[in-house]
């Protein structure tokens, strides 16, 4: 299956959520999720109706997916390997989505949207211990630092990015030095640390790929 490129604020839309898939422009007057538009395909002066418990339990898996910005084929894989993890499968699945090394460059404020930090994984401006990484589901380790290749810490927008820094800070289970372009994942978070996803309930996405 290709990967969706339309209007990524369509998928917002459907969702009825902003799931901050165009960064900035999602905190501006422009995103079309402030103007409370319905979602694609409806009629506006139409109720909505009941949804079924299956069509709950789909909403809660392609929100997380896209707000991870992941193909059905790859969340699944992720969903299946929490599973085989001891512990809970719902606080598993987001340990490793966090591992990300696309959400972690995110996280790092060195892009403003996962969809960029994957551009910047995919096209070597990231490095890992050093090493250069074009995987953006490679699984970031504890103590494993992040950087900004030497030849890109002069791309305008990995600067402007880091612009949120002195705004918003990072998560607490990660190191930044904004000057130096370097962070470090300090050790894996806990589901109740990771607060900014909204109410998504991931025991709905486990009964889902339990049927």
């Amino acid at each position: 299956m290709a990967r969706y490129t339309g209007p990524v604020c369509r998928m917002c839309r459907v969702e009825q959520k902003k799931l901050m898939l165009k960064g900035n422009r999602c905190k501006s007057d422009k995103c079309p999720m402030n103007k409370k538009r319905a979602a694609p395909g409806k009629d506006p002066k139409a109720r909505p109706g009941k949804r079924s418990d299956y069509g709950v339990q789909l909403r809660e898996k392609q929100k997380l997916k896209r707000i991870y910005g992941m193909m059905e084929s790859q969340f699944r894989l992720f969903f299946d390997r929490a599973q085989r993890m001891p512990g809970i499968t719902g606080e598993n699945l987001f340990v490793l989505l966090e591992r990300r090394l696309d959400n972690i460059v995110y996280r790092l404020r060195f892009a403003s949207s996962r969809s960029q930090a994957r551009q910047l994984v995919l096209h070597g401006h990231v490095l890992v211990n050093g090493e250069k990484i074009t995987i953006p589901s490679y699984l970031v380790k504890a103590e494993n630092e992040i950087s900004i290749a030497e030849g890109s810490k002069n791309m305008t927008t990995i600067k402007d990015a880091l612009r949120e820094y002195g705004k918003a800070g990072v998560m607490p289970w990660l190191s930044l030095d904004p000057d130096a372009m370097k962070g470090k994942f300090l050790a894996a978070p806990r589901r109740s640390d990771i607060t900014d996803l909204g109410d998504i309930k991931e025991q709905m996405i486990i009964e889902l790929y339990s049927k």
